[in-house]
């Protein structure tokens, strides 16, 4: 057979390609060609390659493009099976005359024809052939070349068909086809937008493993893109805008694409624009503002106009959908000025090296208070039908935002809107599951198709959690939030979180953000307790959380890098057992006995005596391992001494415990031993109001604290208390 021949058998993959055009029944295909049906049976008979050569040659001829259905193609199929095709691709000895690529220029030809079955796209015999397939996308030879030329784009067809199946693109990631196609696109040789555009499909479908095979050369295809994004001056920088976000990776974006990808958006959000336009940007700058912050935004005067731009279209796309009743909102891009809208609040609440300038902050301040006004009113308009819509999560998400910084401002819509908030937030929470769902359906809404990190029942309660720290402060909101069941619903949602850090559970692959949010449970609570005490008598939730923080507590601050919780938990704890001294849990049960003995190591283990170099006496100095929190630390510190004093007269058996532990005794000893200088007069406080309390409680702590030189400290100390105290009987 000759060459000639060969090549228009290759014809056959021709015929599947464009079958899709015309799929008349197989019973009218026949009678139209019943020829077909002996050349189908010559091929069945075939006794060798020359036979199923000739063959195929006559089924090519005897049917057209359109006349093959999808039943024909399957019997063709039948007839020639996968072994023919499978020799033509690996053989290397091609007839006299004909170049070398030919015989597997046919094998794939076949195979795209087969490949237009999504059955038999998704065949082992396909799939083992996805390696071999992948290397004629970067294999040399003449661009002109019309048959390799057609064997490149029945690669893409077999590759395209095998994508499309379930389970397609990790076959295709797992052969080798993601840096292959990287490398067809990078040599812009003929087919490289089909390699492009079969690349989006595949990191659509599975990013993560995409870049964990192809990392280098995703990264090659990005750095390409950005540079053709930020030379582009035509339409093609607005078609880029939808593509580049794709090609974000999911670790450190390069330096130099961060660079050409602001300078690119600069030009194009600085210009007049339509929507269509300008959405793509908005959407692409909302994904490097969630992958990289304000990191990808240059310093100086051009970056922070170029911010100040950003978070002013934002805002001015969110109050134009919003505001307008009736108006179909473009949830993708209003949940991506969302994003920018939270950019915008971060610059402006940053003291150090922040982008904007005050007059700029000031400004978007107040044009963002305008726009977070029309999510208000969006969200006043949201029935029950509509909560678990994954924008009406995306909008309390940057209303949280807002709130953990700002709620002097709209503090009368805020308000009014807290009883849904709350309603909103307990659904969620009582139906954990679809919470979790929510937050990933945001992350593709608005900003990309990576899945976001670890997430966990009650995200929408986690993101109110800071501005109702702020809110339980004052009066009116303080109010609403008890009226509607918050204190209840904080409770159950703190004793939740709380168990995913207790023993038996990973803590190491819980985001940190966990951790952060039972600390703002916790400074919510220390509000309540301050501000509606009689709340935390009479509500039995709180019972339930004092139980919690005894039982959890002892194990808590021996846990290395868990300090600052700890000295929530404590503080909290002990503030609370004021409130709550007649009940039984807290009359000397083991409990009880736990939890002060690890309160009293958290207070107890601040300070130490430290020498310095050139004098004889010691000074006062921070512990290791407090000094790195203290800034956070001190102020809970401080009250929990306050209320372990105040607890010392309540509790009678608090006094002889705190002897066992031979903490005044460790105390006095330590303040004899350093310069009462080096002792500030707030700290002098703190430990004589604990000394004075225990002194005045047990006459054995009176008697140990005399032996250990008490009234002599107290004389150096200026502690006239506890000088006092200890000088009575």
């Amino acid at each position: 057979m000759s060459c000639c021949d060969l090549a228009a058998a290759g014809q056959l993959g021709k015929a599947g390609i464009m079958a899709s055009d015309c799929e008349p029944a197989l019973n009218q295909a026949e009678s139209r060609n019943p020829t077909l049906e002996r050349y189908l049976g010559a091929l069945r008979e075939a006794k060798n390659d020359s036979e199923q050569f000739a063959a195929l040659l006559l089924v090519t001829k005897a049917v057209k493009a359109g006349d093959i259905d999808a039943k024909t193609r399957r019997r063709i199929f039948d007839a020639v099976g996968f072994t023919f095709p499978n020799r033509l691709l690996t053989t290397k000895e091609a007839p006299d005359g004909c170049p070398d690529h030919v015989l597997r220029a046919l094998g794939v030809a076949l195979l795209a024809c087969f490949c237009s079955d999504p059955e038999l796209a998704a065949h082992p015999q396909v799939l083992n052939k996805i390696p071999i397939l992948s290397t004629f996308l970067t294999a040399r030879g003449d661009p002109d070349d019309a048959a390799r030329r057609s064997m490149v784009d029945d690669t893409y067809q077999c590759l395209t068909a095998v994508a499309g199946t379930p389970r397609g693109p990790r076959h295709l990631i797992a052969g080798g086809t993601v840096s292959a196609l990287c490398q067809a696109y990078l040599g812009h040789g003929y087919g490289f937008d089909q390699a492009l555009a079969l690349l989006v499909g595949l990191l659509a479908a599975a990013e993560t493993q995409c870049w964990k095979e192809a990392e280098p050369d995703l990264l090659a295809v990005l750095r390409g893109l950005s540079e053709d994004f930020q030379k582009a001056e035509d339409a093609s920088k607005f078609e880029l805008c939808q593509l580049l976000p794709l090609f974000l990776p999911p670790t450190t974006v390069p330096s130099e694409c961060l660079r050409d990808l602001q300078a690119g958006l600069a030009r194009i959000l600085g210009s007049k624009l339509s929507s269509w336009q300008r959405n793509p940007a908005l959407k692409l700058a909302a994904r490097l503002a969630h992958a990289c912050g304000s990191d990808w935004i240059p310093a100086g005067n051009s970056g922070s106009k170029f911010l100040a731009l950003l978070v002013n279209l934002a805002c001015v796309e969110v109050r134009l959908a919003l505001e307008e009743t009736g108006t179909e909102v473009k949830e993708d891009v209003v949940t991506a000025c969302y994003a920018l809208m939270e950019l915008g609040i971060q610059e402006c609440t940053r003291c150090e090296q922040s982008l904007l300038k005050e007059p700029q902050k000031v400004q978007l301040v107040s044009i963002m208070k305008e726009a977070i006004g029309a999510v208000i009113h969006y969200l006043q308009q949201v029935g029950p039908e509509k909560q678990k819509e994954p924008f009406v999560f995306a909008s309390v998400r940057i209303l949280g935002a807002w709130l953990a910084e700002e709620t002097s401002s709209l503090r009368k819509e805020v308000c009014q809107l807290l009883p849904f908030l709350v309603r909103y937030a307990k659904t969620l929470y009582e139906e954990a599951e679809e919470a979790n769902d929510l937050s990933q359906q945001v992350a593709t809404l608005a900003i990309s198709p990576t899945t976001p990190g670890p997430t966990w029942p009650g995200d929408a309660l986690r993101l109110l959690l800071p501005g109702w720290c702020h809110l339980t402060v004052e009066d009116g909101p303080r109010e609403i939030l008890i009226k509607e069941g918050a204190p209840s619903l904080l409770c159950k949602y703190f004793l939740q979180q709380w168990e995913l850090t207790s023993p038996g559970h990973d803590t190491s692959v819980l985001p940190d953000s966990v951790e952060i949010g039972l600390q703002t449970c916790c400074h919510i609570f220390l509000n309540l307790v301050v501000t509606a005490p009689g709340l935390i008598k009479r509500d039995a939730c709180f019972t339930s959380l004092m139980n919690t923080l005894m039982a959890s507590l002892p194990s808590l601050v021996q846990q290395q890098g868990r300090l600052l919780l700890a000295a929530n938990v404590a503080t909290l704890g002990l503030l609370m057992a004021r409130l709550l001294s007649t009940s039984p849990a807290l009359q000397g049960t083991p409990a009880s006995r736990g939890f002060f003995a690890a309160a009293i190591l958290f207070l107890s283990q601040s300070h130490v005596a430290r020498a310095t170099p050139g004098s004889e006496q010691a000074v006062l100095a921070l512990s290791p391992d407090y000094e790195g929190v203290w800034a956070d630390l001190q102020e809970l510190w401080f009250l929990g001494m306050q209320a372990f004093t105040g607890c010392v007269p309540l509790l009678p058996w608090l006094a002889p415990a705190a002897l066992r532990s031979r903490w005044p005794q460790e105390l006095l000893q330590l303040l004899g031993s350093v310069s009462p200088n080096s002792v500030k007069p707030e700290m002098v406080a703190a430990y004589q109001g604990v000394l004075v309390e225990l002194a005045r409680a047990n006459r054995l702590c009176r008697e140990a604290m005399r032996l250990q030189a008490g009234e002599e400290t107290a004389s150096h100390y200026r502690m006239a208390a506890l000088e006092q105290c200890l000088a009575e009987p």
